[in-house]
């Protein structure tokens, strides 16, 4: 069964750096939060606010070991007023045999408030 694993963090500013650091982090965490390997992700899509376009935060997803041949799509999030700023969405559809309530959220910096009743880091 493909699953959904959710995560979002915010940059500290519109660069390259700030932004692939800031998608590496969660990353990183959503990973190993949910004993991911890339051999079982279907695909991945990452989005972000208007207000970054410096780099497609897609590049920290290539850095990672073992993780070249899963598909992945940018694309930007709504624009929608007063949302939050400088955040970066991530959704890793995962093949796995977990129930729904064992997958883990992960939302930092910024974003953590986004949604608090998912997140448990």
């Amino acid at each position: 069964m493909i699953r959904g694993i959710r995560g979002a963090i915010t940059a500290d500013d519109n660069s390259e750096q700030s932004i692939v650091e800031s998608t590496l982090s969660l990353l990183r965490v959503m990973i190993k939060e949910n004993d991911i390997l890339p051999e079982e992700v279907a695909s991945v899509f990452i989005s972000a606010t208007p207000d970054l376009n410096a780099s497609f935060p897609a590049k920290a997803l290539r850095s990672l070991e073992g993780w070249t041949f899963v598909p992945v799509m940018c694309m930007q999030e709504m624009p929608v007023p007063h949302s939050l700023e400088k955040c970066i969405r991530v959704m890793i559809h995962v093949n796995t045999s977990k129930k729904q309530e064992d997958i883990h959220h992960v939302y930092l910096k910024g974003a953590k408030h986004l949604r608090p009743d998912l997140n448990r880091t």
